[in-house]
């Protein structure tokens, strides 16, 4: 269960009555509040902890995954990014951006086709996790100090991964959003120091993890003082070999029942083929995702990397068009 503590709290006095109970008790502060995350499987009357002075409010939630429950947070998280940018329910978040972040020019190219499509958040990788070590890697920091630079000179919020914890501190002051990439999903340590950030997380799904891993995935950042968090569906590895990887658009809906936190949804690397990316955009947008992020370069046979699965710039006007006369059309049918 969850307890939600008053300021003045005395969390040992809790602890050692909840330890009476039969649970174990974990602290948890955020951003936003003061939690007591308490693990057992004792039966009894909650109303006799939410009757104990320090305690807010009570929830009982059965899932191994607590605070990213939507068994106690009914009402879903919106992120913030500021300047009018939010990601969650209520709108339609949309990130374009290249793969690699190649140069300032190209930077500059998106930007402004960004901003000419009415799209204030960028993605581009500048630490490039590459399954060969002689395909490009990125810029690196040089190259995210430019990023910034450019970003916000233009109002534009920025995507980018992280891959390494001695990384986030060095990073932290040039992103709008850490990435967690689908091959760090389940590092822990890397997980537990974005807990320490107030910067939103976007977490992708493993490649071959599980919904429910991508949820604790989620819970070790939350447990570790960030609330700003944001799921993404990158698309699984399976036995299909027509296309890069099989989006699993099942969970999306899945997420948005089992979780408050926002779900959106990465098509490019979902199925890897350029000519089938704007249709599993639109269909994430109908399955209920809060954003999508895909990528767009001006010439994607020239990208450094993923040119197979870009967008080129008249190819991602048309989607981005489409897409906000998709959400539109699924508010008329909710």
């Amino acid at each position: 269960m969850i307890l939600q503590l008053e300021p003045q709290a005395s969390v040992p006095a809790l602890a050692a009555h909840l330890a009476e109970q039969g649970y174990k008790t974990t602290d948890v502060t955020t951003q936003h509040a003061h939690y007591l995350v308490a693990i057992g499987k004792k039966d009894f009357d909650i109303r006799t902890i939410g009757q104990l002075p320090g305690v807010r409010d009570v929830h009982q939630v059965s899932d191994d995954y607590q605070l990213v429950s939507r068994k106690w947070r009914v009402k879903p998280t919106v992120i913030d990014l500021g300047d009018g940018v939010t990601i969650g329910e209520g709108s339609l978040a949309l990130c374009a951006g290249p793969c690699s972040i190649e140069s300032e020019a190209q930077m500059e190219k998106v930007m402004d086709h960004l901003l000419e499509n009415g799209v204030r958040l960028m993605r581009g990788g500048v630490f490039k996790p590459r399954s060969s070590p002689y395909a490009f890697r990125g810029l690196g920091m040089d190259g995210l100090r430019l990023f910034h630079q450019l970003a916000r000179a233009r109002g534009i919020k920025i995507v980018t991964e992280v891959m390494q914890v001695s990384q986030v501190e060095e990073m932290h002051d040039y992103v709008d959003v850490f990435q967690v990439g689908a091959r760090n999903t389940q590092n822990y340590n890397l997980l537990d120091a974005l807990g320490g950030v107030d910067k939103p997380v976007l977490i992708k799904r493993g490649i071959s993890g599980s919904i429910e891993e991508l949820l604790s995935s989620a819970e070790y950042v939350f447990s570790g003082g960030n609330e700003k968090l944001i799921l993404c569906e990158r698309g699984i590895r399976t036995f299909e070999t027509a296309s890069r990887n099989t989006l699993d658009l099942n969970a999306v809906p899945i997420l948005k029942e089992k979780t408050h936190l926002p779900v959106v949804v990465d098509p490019s690397h979902g199925i890897g083929l350029r000519d089938y990316v704007p249709a599993m955009a639109l269909a994430a947008v109908l399955a209920g995702a809060d954003g999508i992020l895909y990528e767009a370069h001006e010439t994607p046979e020239t990208a450094a990397s993923d040119g197979q699965q870009t967008l080129n710039f008249a190819e991602s006007g048309r989607l981005i068009r489409n897409l906000r006369r998709v959400y539109a059309l699924r508010g008329e049918l909710e």
